[in-house]
């Protein structure tokens, strides 16, 4: 929100008003965030306002350029040389003379150019440091001003009375500031000054019948107020004071009717619309959209409704998406036969939240609904339509029909109870006395004191309409604290009771991450929505469990409402974003919560906010939450080992995958057994499961050719995710114990059918060779005639090793056939 120091002086005085840098200072006191502070433009030298007598269009160039006469003021006319084409003659503009320096820097002298010589230049908004529309040049209302006035003081650039632009950001508990009209109130309670409210002094006359038949059939628009104006004059512009603060709040002037509608919306916080009365036919009806509905909106969309969208609509069917943007069906077109326009004037309360979902579904953020899902003011819409009907008469030549549709009725405001002396034992400190009845009643609060049941002070406080946010005692508190101000609150240390340390699972999480991370993978935090699209991209079945996912009623983005139970579509986006930036070589891995919905989900109760849920409710709270385990996932893609001087690289494969998750458990504490298995979306030929005994708590391995297609991923990407805590946490494990006598290496061959996996041999071999195997690695697989068709030979390094002795060369064999055997016994494999 941008505001200028011009319009917050209209409201609190112009000598009540300090330098930008103090006004700034006082908004951040009352707890409002200030984005910038934009100065006036550093414009020196002759810069006045001239009007155009006549042009000539050049001939014969790429582009249309003018050879104008402007009247500076001056005996004679000034030529300039412009190529702007949207003024006429007669119109007033601002001319930079020869000898002014433009903000940036840019010095205007006269010059020959296009065989005539420009004496000065007729300046566009974004020229003059006012505005950003480069478009065309600025040209003033009629009546602005006089040829040669000086137009620094009319633009707000006189360097002894700047304008400066105040650019706060407005955070979604303070909706009423997102108005001069909110600001000016927060400024004057920061400033302890006076402040005059905007709204009172629009005055309402009582409505006299209807001015359009309307009918609110659905409950999220609790009130709808139409106003007429007849007759507006289509060529009129707006004045240049109402120009002037648009252009200040980042806002381009465009049209009477549509400047009118954004100066109100600005100045008092209600979003207004403006139909063409002529276009509107029937009766206005605000109701749900149906299924199939569609709406070509003001931005030349055709959109497709959601059942939740609340519309406007008439006979035609929808003329607009309720509190976000107006329908081009009924967009103020052109004169009517007398030469006027006929203007409907909308001003309504909606329900934020479906405003809000409205916004983002549609992908539409508009000044509109940016301001109705922060909540608008109930009782504006009157006062709001009024003073557009009254700018539009002034300004346009309108009349105001008689009547005024003011459907449904604004929600009245609970009184709150407070003792007085809270504020005063929250702060830990004695404010004045009178400090909380005076703070309250200057955010607009109607303060009464009385007598509490305990005998002491209370103040009951009716919050003001644009205040739905005060609801209780804290927040009363809150106001009176931050308007006294936060800094004088004492800051006491309380003191910090000795902790018991980090629980088992979170060093295991700190221990898993530091593996990966020292093993070279990157950790990311991926968005944890997803696309229900992605199962189909995975190839899983219809009724895979995985399908079963938890919807967000409120996501951030429309697309992607779901909480999965993996995260691999996380990391897989991940991944593609990191490659569409130029990373080839990737390793990423996220430990993280996934959601896992029960097969017959419990109703989650609503229990009362003024007491302590009852047990029975909060054992319905614990059923119906969906199990939340941490899961820790790797994505891998490009070289697994990179090439250079040494040689050539290694392409990461699904073994690195497999690895990854062998790592995991070692950290963990886990020897993790491994064998093969086909799960979607990996490869069904290169997919392992990751075991704890016979219970599978992950899987690992390369992804199917046609997953990878589906989702744009680079060829041969692998990924491993595994259930953390479906690992077995003993804190009782006993510390590893080094032998300091030598191993004895032996190296088997096996020769097994092709089908057997090495895993198995190797746990088979594991099993066999009984205490004084310390490990079994294989380091060759060899297929060919030799060992026949359909079998293939698997080449072991069994390492034995005796924890209290150097074991004999005998003892070594005898484990080693022991191993052998068992292998044999389980998979008929033979000695090589």
């Amino acid at each position: 929100m941008r505001v200028s120091q011009s319009w917050l002086a209209e409201m609190l005085g112009a000598g009540n008003v300090p330098p930008a840098d103090d006004t700034a200072e006082a908004f951040v006191r009352v707890g409002l965030e200030i984005e910038d502070i934009h100065r006036a433009p550093d414009l020196t030298g002759p810069v006045v306002v001239g009007r155009v007598l006549e042009f000539e269009v050049l001939a014969g160039l790429k582009k249309p350029i003018r050879w104008c006469q402007v009247d500076v003021g001056e005996p004679e006319p000034r030529g300039i040389i412009c190529g702007a084409s949207n003024f006429a003659v007669g119109d007033l503009v601002v001319v930079a003379l020869p000898g002014t320096m433009l903000p940036g820097g840019f010095e205007i002298s006269a010059r020959k150019t296009y065989g005539h010589i420009s004496d000065g230049m007729i300046s566009s908004a974004r020229e003059l440091g006012i505005g950003a529309d480069h478009a065309g040049i600025l040209v003033l209302p009629e009546g602005t001003a006089a040829p040669g006035d000086d137009a620094r003081r009319l633009l707000g650039l006189s360097p002894d009375d700047p304008d400066d632009v105040i650019e706060l950001n407005i955070t979604p508990d303070r909706g009423y500031c997102f108005s001069v009209r909110g600001l000016g109130r927060e400024l004057a309670c920061s400033l302890d000054v006076g402040y005059t409210d905007p709204a009172a002094r629009v005055e309402v006359p009582p409505a006299q019948g209807e001015a359009w038949p309307v009918v609110l059939a659905d409950s999220a628009c609790p009130r709808f107020v139409a106003s007429r104006v007849d007759g507006v004059d289509p060529a009129a512009a707006a004045p240049w004071w109402m120009q002037r603060r648009l252009l200040a709040a980042g806002m381009r002037p465009i049209s009477l009717i549509v400047d009118v509608t954004n100066y109100v919306m600005l100045e008092l916080g209600q979003p207004l619309h403006a139909y063409d009365a002529a276009r509107v036919t029937g009766p206005i009806v605000v109701r749900r959209a149906r299924a199939g509905e569609k709406l070509r909106t003001l931005d030349d969309v055709e959109r497709t409704l959601n059942p939740d969208d609340l519309l406007i609509t008439d006979d035609s069917g929808p003329i607009g998406l309720a509190g976000v943007m107006g329908g081009a069906s009924t967009e103020i077109a052109g004169p009517n036969e007398n030469g006027r326009i006929d203007v409907l004037i909308e001003a309504a309360h909606f329900d934020p939240a479906v405003i809000a979902r409205a916004a983002r579904r549609h992908k539409l953020p508009s000044e509109a609904s940016r301001r109705f899902e922060r909540v608008v003011d109930p009782l504006l819409p009157p006062v709001a339509a009024e003073r557009a009907a009254q700018l539009l008469v002034e300004h346009g030549g309108g009349t105001i029909v008689p009547g005024r549709t003011d459907a449904g009725a604004a929600p009245r405001s609970v009184p709150v109870e407070m003792a007085l002396e809270l504020p005063d034992h929250v702060a830990g400190i004695a404010y004045p006395p009178g400090a909380t009845v005076r703070r309250l009643t200057q955010i607009g609060c109607s303060v009464e004191l009385i007598t509490g049941d305990d005998g002491r002070g209370h103040v009951v406080a009716l919050p003001p309409s644009w205040r739905p946010d005060l609801v209780q005692p804290a927040d009363l508190v809150e106001e009176v604290l931050r308007l006294e101000g936060l800094d004088v609150i004492p800051s006491v240390l309380p003191a910090a009771p000795p902790g018991r340390g980090l629980t088992p699972a979170q060093l295991r999480r700190r221990v898993v991450s530091r593996a990966l991370a020292e093993d070279g993978y990157v950790e990311v935090l991926p968005f944890p929505f997803v696309d229900p699209a992605v199962w189909d991209a995975f190839g899983l079945a219809a009724d895979d469990v995985r399908r079963r996912t938890v919807h967000v009623l409120n996501p951030l983005d429309a697309e992607r409402a779901e909480l999965a139970g993996t995260l691999l579509p996380g990391l897989l986006d991940a991944l593609i974003r990191n490659r569409s930036r130029g990373a080839a070589d990737l390793a990423l891995y996220h430990i993280g919560q996934v959601v896992l919905p029960h097969a017959k989900p419990v109703p989650m109760p609503d229990p009362a906010v003024d007491a302590r849920p009852s047990d029975a409710e909060l054992a319905q709270i614990e059923a119906a939450l969906p199990a939340q385990p941490v899961h820790v996932g790797v994505v891998l893609a490009g070289d697994r080992e990179a090439r250079g001087w040494w040689g050539e690289g290694r392409a990461a494969n699904w073994a690195d995958a497999v690895e990854a998750g062998r790592l995991v458990g070692q950290a963990a504490g886990v020897e993790l057994r491994v064998t093969a298995a086909s799960l979607p979306p990996f490869h069904p030929g290169r997919c392992a499961a990751l075991r704890v005994g016979d219970w599978i708590v992950g899987h690992a391995g390369e992804l199917h050719p046609k997953v990878v297609e589906a989702l744009g991923l680079p060829e041969r990407t692998c990924a491993m995710e595994l259930d953390l805590d479906l690992l077995p946490l003993d804190d009782r494990r006993p510390a590893p114990q080094v032998s300091p006598y030598p191993p004895i290496a032996v190296d088997v061959a096996l020769v097994a059918d092709a089908s057997v996996p090495a895993a198995e041999l190797a746990d088979a071999l594991t099993d066999g060779g009984g205490e004084l195997l310390e490990d079994v690695r294989l380091f060759d697989v060899y297929t060919g005639e030799q060992v026949g068709a359909g079998r293939r030979s698997l080449a072991f390094t069994l390492r034995f090793r005796a924890p209290d002795r150097t074991l004999t060369s005998e003892e070594a064999n005898a484990a080693r056939d022991s191993a052998v055997a068992v292998a044999a016994e389980r998979h008929m494999a033979t000695l090589r």
